[in-house]
């Protein structure tokens, strides 16, 4: 762990000593990126730690690596605090009764990708049109790090070893299910709504329209309708 970082992703994707497996974990970082380059906040007490992954010539297509990390997220929020109303959102959000808890981002360079994650642990940040939950320091920093760090080593492995279906299948089991009214904006500024339609092999969307058409979603930001 570092006492402070700017950004725990870039610091991780820079370091050229970095193997697979390393964590920066923050305990304050002043910098903290979001989705499409959005300010983000970390409050005192909350997760903010980046792990690398080293891509290999064998590996599953790596879009699919979100879902791997969400699994992970989930399963290691379940473990440390059971019994959570908890869900995950497309593309990389989890949600504790329906408002944001945690969101990850991953970033690539060349054949090396950091994923970095952010857990309300202790404190909800405010974010303008947002709902956001913590888990009110019902597990500490230093308690969850390692919990995470093996779940997303064992993912990791599962992501490598399974058919991209089955584990697509097992992202959608923790997810919002299929029928579920959705409104996604893209990269562009288009709005789109319709139904969640399950996801594709590559671990893209599939939104079903009014029009009964499905339009494949690769990058976005989703809200629950």
């Amino acid at each position: 762990m570092v006492e402070r970082a700017g950004s725990s992703n870039a610091v991780l994707l820079g370091d050229i000593g970095a193997v697979e497996g390393d964590w920066l974990v923050a305990l304050a970082q002043d910098e903290g990126r979001g989705r499409q380059g959005r300010a983000w906040s970390s409050l005192e007490g909350n997760f903010a730690g980046s792990t690398l992954i080293q891509l290999r010539p064998d590996d599953p297509p790596a879009p699919g690596l979100s879902l791997a990390c969400g699994l992970a997220l989930i399963e290691a929020v379940g473990a440390a605090v059971p019994g959570k109303p908890l869900m995950l959102k497309w593309p990389n959000d989890l949600l504790l009764g329906g408002a944001k808890l945690a969101g990850i981002l991953l970033e690539r360079s060349g054949d090396r990708v950091v994923a970095g994650f952010g857990v309300n642990l202790a404190e909800a940040p405010q974010i303008e049109g947002r709902t956001t939950a913590s888990l009110d320091r019902a597990v500490t920093l230093q308690a969850f790090a390692p919990v995470l760090a093996a779940s997303m080593a064992r993912m990791l492995g599962l992501w490598r070893s399974s058919a991209p279906t089955a584990f697509g299948q097992a992202w959608q089991a923790r997810a919002h299910p299929p029928g579920t009214p959705l409104e996604v904006h893209d990269g562009a500024g288009q709005r789109l709504r319709g139904r969640f339609d399950g996801l594709d092999p590559d671990g893209s969307l599939r939104l079903r329209l009014d029009s009964g058409a499905i339009e494949i979603v690769r990058a976005g930001d989703v809200s629950l309708d």
